[in-house]
């Protein structure tokens, strides 16, 4: 058992130094493959290498969607999945699922990369190699890379082993969890670090946009601060004039996921990826890491009329939420009848009508490709006809935020299904949404209006409606207004960061309870249901048929992503979740 985890993180070790792949220029390694920490700590570009490889940990497909985004929307039931995952509708997920092994050992990865470049980096400035300011700032990308990492995996799995040895001594991974508490403690204290050293955006060269910067580094502690509710900390985090200096909200939401947009004012920090001269976008394509630099991910979400895909589906009850002239709808999720709102894709393709499968389907008198007035079709689906998929099994409703790269066309014609739409994981509308709950929890009620308003303002393109409230509920009756303070709030999570890498760890951190409450009160979920069951809500996708609709409701132990069987039977000292 031991020397069989012995091996795992000798393996780690090794691909500390082997070549891998991130965005961009800043981001492009030399092969160093088996070299140690003195002959790495010779040549510049070879410690920037190590640190950029410690980026590389997020560039993967599985880890970001079927991880991350999957939990972050899965456990709300704004979205669902299609296919061979979907056990994360109904909160069944097995400890055998691939995808928790990915998300544990692609982190430990990129935590045993951060821990060795220390080293490294302190070797390379000794012999001159590095100036200081280099130095402090990789160094500074290192503890913030490690701090974001373990965020992500006491997010998903609560307490987890902590590894923070820096000497560069062999770690068996023996280790047993530390509480939940002491893992947030440690990325309370990783980004301290990292705020010291990293520079600010504005700071940074072109060449290096994307990088890790202060202001994400005092996004993240104070993330890591309100999981520990410590909130009167986190407001002094969200606080930091970084914020003010370095970002702000975009004027059109609509411009906030758009292709042409990324690394944009409101983002903080966001995983880039790179479509290289000649890289085929295909599933023949170089896409699994290492040298993963483009993703499925983007695609992965499109109907399957467009893209033969369509692996994760929306929830009606979210597209019915949305208030009246809240212009984040169409951007977020789109149904039947519905035209898309990103200008993207409108000036590239004209919208749903340019696409190959749409164009060739209509000529051939295919009548899922016809609107209802038998012209050629320019919305999702039609109100009579809706996109089920070619089984009936999804809802018929998609998710638009991730429907904005116009290069890619889905698995017809070139088949462009990887694309290098950079993921936000952290925007700073979510902190200014994180600073009104910390105001709320320290009763500074006017100021937490005031930072919902500024996020509200910016959804209606002007002044939001002064009371708030969902346009229906879930079975299609009317909203009723929305005045605790708390409940604001969390109606604005999901309604700002629904479709992101966030939503379902924001409703967790703001307790169990209440995310259990909202998910229940939002989606009409019943205790026991585990099968699909009719769309309730009056509309084009109420028919009385199953259609991928899911109202299993959450419950306390299914907060936590079980701990992966592979894992525990590598470390003997590991313990499940409930």
């Amino acid at each position: 058992m031991a020397s069989s985890n012995q091996n795992i993180i000798k393996v780690f070790l090794l691909t500390l130094v082997f070549p891998l792949a991130c965005k961009q220029s800043f981001l492009e390694q030399d092969n160093t493959f088996q070299s140690n920490a003195d002959a790495l700590s010779t040549k510049k570009e070879a410690v920037i290498g190590l640190v950029n490889g410690i980026y590389d940990t997020y560039q993967n497909s599985d880890l970001l969607k079927k991880c991350i985004w999957y939990r972050a929307n899965f456990g709300t039931h704004d979205f669902f999945n299609w296919g061979g995952d979907v056990y994360w509708n109904n909160y069944q997920l097995p400890a055998t699922f691939g995808g928790l092994s990915t998300l544990w050992n692609q982190s430990y990865i990129g935590i045993a990369r951060a821990n060795s470049a220390f080293t490294v980096i302190t070797k390379a400035e000794g012999k001159g190699v590095l100036t200081a300011s280099l130095a402090n700032r990789l160094r500074g990308e290192a503890y913030f890379l490690r701090g974001l990492t373990y965020y992500y995996l006491a997010s998903c799995f609560g307490g987890v082993p902590l590894e923070v040895d820096t000497s560069g001594a062999l770690n068996l991974g023996l280790r047993p969890r530390s509480p939940r508490d002491s893992v947030f403690m440690q990325v309370v204290a990783d980004m301290q670090q990292a705020e010291t050293l990293l520079w600010s955006k504005k700071d940074l060269p072109k060449a290096d946009l994307g990088r890790a910067t202060k202001g994400a580094a005092y996004a993240y502690e104070g993330s890591a601060r309100m999981w520990l509710k410590d909130y009167a900390a986190a407001l002094v985090a969200f606080n930091n004039p970084e914020f003010s200096a370095n970002y702000s909200l975009l004027k059109n939401f609509a411009d906030v996921h758009e292709y042409d947009n990324q690394n944009n004012d409101e983002s903080l920090f966001e995983i880039q990826f790179e479509v290289k001269q000649g890289d085929p976008q295909d599933w023949g394509g170089s896409w699994n890491p290492p040298g993963g630099e483009i993703a499925w991910i983007d695609s992965f979400s499109w109907p399957e009329e467009i893209t033969q895909q369509g692996y994760d589906y929306g929830n009606p009850a979210l597209w019915n939420s949305f208030q009246e002239g809240d212009k984040r709808k169409l951007l977020t999720i789109v149904g039947p009848g519905d035209t898309l709102a990103s200008p993207g894709i409108i000036k590239a393709w004209g919208g749903i009508k340019g696409y190959i499968p749409v164009k060739d389907g209509f000529a051939n008198g295919n009548s899922k490709y016809k609107a209802d007035d038998s012209t050629i079709l320019n919305t999702v689906g039609t109100k009579t006809r809706p996109w089920y998929g070619s089984d009936n099994a999804r809802t018929g409703y998609y998710c638009a935020k991730k429907w904005r790269d116009y290069n890619l066309t889905g698995g017809y014609g070139p088949q462009k299904i990887f694309g290098d739409q950079n993921q936000i994981l952290m925007r700073y509308a979510e902190v200014i949404l994180s600073r009104a709950e910390c105001k709320v929890r320290t009763n500074d009620i006017a100021g937490a209006m005031a930072d919902l308003k500024l996020v509200r303002d910016r959804a209606w393109g002007g002044t939001a409606p002064a009371v708030m409230k969902d346009s229906a509920n879930y079975d299609g009756t009317p909203g009723q207004p929305i005045t605790d303070p708390l409940q604001m709030v969390l109606s604005e999570y999901r309604h700002e960061l629904a479709g992101e890498y966030s939503l379902f760890f924001l409703l967790c951190r703001a307790g169990t309870n209440e995310a259990i409450a909202f998910i229940k009160k939002a989606n009409g979920t019943v205790d026991g249901s585990y099968e699909p069951v009719p769309n309730p809500a009056p509309g084009p996708t109420h028919d009385g048929k199953k259609h991928g609709l899911y109202n299993t409701s959450l419950t306390p132990e299914k907060t936590l992503l079980p701990i992966p069987q592979v894992a525990i039977s590598l470390n003997p000292n590991l313990t499940p979740n409930p």
